[in-house]
């Protein structure tokens, strides 16, 4: 589970915030802050994965916040929800390693792809071994790419809500199955949740990249079982 801190000055905003992380499988709002005391108080008490972090604060900016963050030691990782939209803004918190940065007002889909993003890095830094270990140019071009998130008119043919990375992670583990897998064993595999397996199971079915079909057991409705269409395909529509 990622545990997030949602800060926000706006009361109401970081309800709808926090109602938003709530709803992405794999996430829980840790805690919540309306000023950057607060949010440090929070970090120092609680275990943090990733602030959902505004600029404009009633005591400091959010900038401002992530630099002393980083001065006491916290590398929590961190992703920009503000109406603040300029150009310096934009890039000092490039500078300062925020991995997006949403301009206020977004819907749930738009953030949602961001976490999903989110959580693909962990996961492909967890699978290339962690902090204290070497990575191959491959390995270091999954970590990257897997910030990169599609939205409703993307060239990847996925929908709003459905990150590339999580895509080429079931295709992945597809291709590399001997047999058939259940959304469940998709699941366990990828470190998704039941849910999100089964909406990107049945997306990449309905485009035609799975092939499904049915085990049938002594009692009960049948198990739907997927196995990748197309061998060596990377997943996005890509043909000879």
């Amino acid at each position: 589970m990622i545990d997030v801190l949602v800060v926000d000055d706006d009361f109401r905003v970081a309800e709808i915030n926090a109602a938003y992380v709530s709803r992405v499988p794999g996430f829980r709002v840790a805690a919540r802050a309306h000023n950057a005391s607060q949010a440090m108080a929070a970090l120092e008490r609680e275990h943090i994965d990733l602030v959902l972090l505004d600029h404009y604060l009633p005591d400091e900016t959010g900038l401002s916040l992530v630099r002393r963050m980083r001065q006491f030691g916290h590398h929590t990782d961190v992703i920009m929800v503000t109406a603040a939209g300029d150009v310096a803004t934009v890039q000092a918190a490039m500078r300062h390693g925020a991995l997006h940065y949403l301009v206020k007002p977004f819907t749930f889909s738009v953030l949602r792809s961001r976490l999903d993003s989110y959580a693909a890095l962990r996961r492909t830094v967890s699978r290339v071994g962690g902090s204290g270990q070497s990575a191959g140019q491959e390995q270091v071009d999954r970590m990257f790419s897997a910030l990169r998130t599609t939205g409703p008119a993307s060239s990847s043919g996925l929908p709003s809500g459905h990150s590339v990375p999580t895509s080429e992670l079931i295709r992945d583990v597809l291709s590399g199955a001997l047999q058939p897998l259940s959304a469940h064993e998709v699941a366990s595999r990828t470190g998704l949740s039941r849910s999100t397996a089964q909406r990107y199971l049945r997306q990449l079915e309905q485009t035609g990249r799975l092939r499904l079909t049915l085990k049938y057991g002594d009692t009960g409705r049948p198990e739907h079982r997927y196995a990748w269409a197309v061998p060596g395909s990377d997943g996005a529509g890509a043909g000879k």
